[in-house]
């Protein structure tokens, strides 16, 4: 078992521990029940309806090649080339009536895979950037990051509304009628809180990761650099109101939405995008290097062997 198998697992387990104590404290030993109850549905629930969950509250709508816009056929032509570039199955296409440029891919597999851009991201993209962002989300389908991602999200919100569940109920209460009356506005401001932290961590080190990978699938990783400083500007300019009212599902997204808010600095589940850009720099440069080092080897060996026979273009 591999150590991101393992790092997985084990956040996700401090996510299910979260709600088990946030469930003790709002309803004792009957809460505690409760939320291994619901821990396991919504595990189970996430398992098999990953993308329809997220699909349906980002208000994506399905795109095809046979749509008539000839933008959005070419583009979901592009997204179905990338993906056989990827070894992966062609996934479902969306798009997100939003200004604020942004994407995320979600299913439970590469067979049940979707990938989903906001409108805004088309408008001010061009189709090599826009290609490097797709390459990206494949990226998260062929390591199968989506399903932990949106699980998790299931499950921070979960605590969230516990919490809230807690706030009105008034916390524990014991035989004695004591309990803790304060359990309520505790498990309101911790729950999401630590659900943000084991959050950010997953995402963080598997957005460097989608980066690398997705690089490598759209052939140029200045596309995809490109691509992110356009997002990073057009996410601080505008408001996902979608997002908003979801934000236990940030990081499924490849830039921040919540950013365009303020106070929402916080708890960022994705790297700084400047950290992000400066990492793709590096790796197309290193490219460059490899090939003209290859380039100089195929001179020197062309020298040492100037009889060799040549095909027609020399």
């Amino acid at each position: 078992m591999s150590m991101g198998v393992v790092r997985t697992v084990a956040l996700l387990g401090v996510l299910t521990m979260i709600l088990v104590i946030a469930g003790y404290l709002v309803g004792g030993m009957i809460g505690v029940v409760l939320a291994l109850i619901v821990g396991a549905g919504l595990n189970l629930f996430s398992w098999w309806n990953s993308d329809r969950i997220v699909l349906r509250v980002q208000g994506a709508n399905p795109i095809d090649e046979n749509i008539q816009a000839p933008v959005l056929r070419r583009f979901v032509s592009d997204v179905h080339d990338l993906a056989a570039r990827a070894g992966l199955p062609k996934p479902k296409v969306y798009l997100v009536e939003s200004p604020q440029p942004n994407a995320f891919a979600t299913g439970r597999n590469p067979d049940n895979a979707a990938v989903a851009v906001t409108s805004g991201l088309l408008n001010i993209l061009n189709r090599e950037e826009v290609a490097g962002v797709v390459a990206h989300e494949l990226a998260h389908i062929k390591h199968r990051d989506t399903l932990t991602m949106t699980v998790t999200a299931t499950i921070a919100g979960a605590i969230s509304t516990l919490g809230y569940f807690g706030l009105f109920a008034g916390g524990r209460r014991g035989e004695d009628g004591n309990g803790v009356p304060m359990a309520g506005p505790i498990v309101m401001l911790m729950g999401p809180i630590a659900a943000s932290l084991v959050q950010m961590a997953i995402s963080r080190s598997r957005e460097y990761e989608a980066d690398r990978v997705g690089a490598e699938i759209c052939g140029n990783p200045l596309w995809l650099a490109s691509a992110l400083e356009k997002i990073d500007r057009g996410v601080r300019a505008s408001i996902n109101p979608r997002a908003q009212r979801a934000p236990a599902m940030a990081h499924l997204f490849i830039a921040n939405p919540l950013l365009g808010r303020p106070g929402d600095n916080l708890f960022k589940t994705h790297p700084a995008m400047k950290n992000r850009i400066e990492a793709l720099r590096r790796m197309a440069a290193a490219k460059a290097v490899g090939r003209v080092e290859a380039s100089r080897l195929d001179e020197d060996e062309d020298d040492d062997a100037p009889a060799r026979a040549r095909g027609p273009w020399g």
